[in-house]
């Protein structure tokens, strides 16, 4: 029994750093999902490991799990890597004007696929920028995400290109973060406007554009944020309009599943992109927010405090990762392979605070959230005097 068992140990740490160095050298990254697994496999190792050597339990059932174990890293990252080929695909991603999006169109249309590039402004720098660089598969489209004629005029301009074929892919990247503000200063009409594009919007394309999918069995690839599922001071509308995409999402996989239509969401870290905004459009977003807040909480919070909020946006900018990369792959293939996993966190760490948030005690991740997202530029006036009582 303890040669079996050892036999089996050794095979498993045998599979798990042959697919470590698999991973390493096609840069595949570890999402949450795959952190986790990777964490129950090590504690079924130290397990199996210490019964098979101590006899203190049954060293069969062990062996037969970690032999489990070794078969799925085996055969299932296998067929994971497994990529369709792109030729004669197509696929519209929105909010291409600039960051994910346009990075993302600019990949696709060089891996050989057709791509609908939807921009806010098809006269700006952005749409420009993506002719020069897209080639032949490149098409720019005008679409504001919130605005229905113009969707309507995608969805006709695509259909008459791709026929009988249907649409591959719907990347619905398109989004808005407003400005990072104490949830009760937050205006009402840039809350609005958050649920409109980041969530609603969504739902709007995946409505008009399923019939298209459905014909091809193809992806639907939604962009959501870590603040979709981490509770982050600052950003509760924003966050909340991500948490409502991510639960979409999942119903979505589930009822397209008998279609054949597969949905992932991404759910990135911090990454350095236009929707952090210009500082002018910082500066209308504050102007608002002045604007709108009650007399009673600009008494409390104070003036100085309110003005002190768009160095948020800066601070959050010069925090986030400059190199798109790990999510132009995790896109990539959420599109292109042939099992794509439901859920994709690219960024460094991107999985840390997620599992944090979900395995804590609240008490212990409110703790850590309180030390990593306070906002240190300037207090509120009334717990200013709360301190000195």
């Amino acid at each position: 029994m303890e040669v079996w068992a050892a036999a089996v140990v050794a095979l498993y740490i045998f599979t798990v750093a042959w697919k470590l160095r698999e991973v390493w050298h096609m840069g595949v990254r570890c999402d949450g999902a795959n952190a986790f697994a990777v964490t129950a496999l090590a504690l079924a190792l130290v397990l199996g490991g210490g019964a098979s050597l101590q006899l203190t339990v049954c060293p069969d059932f062990y062996g037969g799990a970690l032999l489990g174990c070794s078969l799925a890293l085996m055969f299932g990252m296998e067929r994971r890597e497994k990529l369709l080929l792109p030729s004669g695909r197509a696929v519209l991603v929105t909010g291409c004007d600039s960051g994910f999006g346009r990075a993302l169109a600019v990949a696709l249309s060089q891996r050989g696929l057709t791509v609908f590039a939807g921009v806010l402004d098809e006269n700006g720098t952005g749409a420009r920028q993506l002719t020069e660089r897209g080639g032949d598969k490149l098409k720019v489209l005008q679409l504001d995400v919130t605005n229905s004629s113009q969707i309507e005029a995608a969805h006709r301009h695509i259909h008459t290109w791709v026929g009988d074929a249907g649409l591959w892919g719907l990347v619905n990247n398109a989004g808005v973060l407003q400005f990072p503000a104490d949830s009760e200063l937050q205006p009402l009409a840039a809350s609005r406007r958050s649920m409109d594009v980041n969530f609603l919007a969504a739902v709007h394309l995946c409505q008009v554009f399923l019939p298209m999918l459905r014909k091809a069995r193809g992806r639907i690839v939604n962009v959501s944020s870590m603040a979709g599922e981490v509770p982050m001071p600052g950003l509760g509308v924003y966050g909340a309009s991500k948490a409502a995409l991510g639960l979409f999402s999942g119903v979505l996989r589930l009822e397209l599943a008998a279609w054949g239509v597969k949905v992932a969401l991404i759910q990135p870290a911090g990454f350095r992109t236009n929707i952090f905004g210009s500082s002018e459009s910082a500066a209308r977003l504050r102007d608002e927010l002045v604007a709108t807040v009650t007399p009673e909480a600009r008494e409390d919070y104070g003036e100085a405090y309110i003005s002190s909020l768009p160095g948020r946006l800066a601070r959050m900018s010069q925090q986030s990762a400059e190199d798109l990369s790990p999510v132009v792959d995790d896109f990539c293939h959420a599109l292109l392979s042939t099992r794509p996993r439901p859920l994709y966190t690219p960024g460094q760490m991107g999985w840390l605070l997620p599992f944090l948030h979900r395995c804590c005690p609240t008490a212990a991740f409110d703790a850590i959230a309180g030390r990593l997202f306070k906002h240190t530029d300037c207090r509120s006036q009334e717990l200013r005097n709360s301190a000195h009582i």
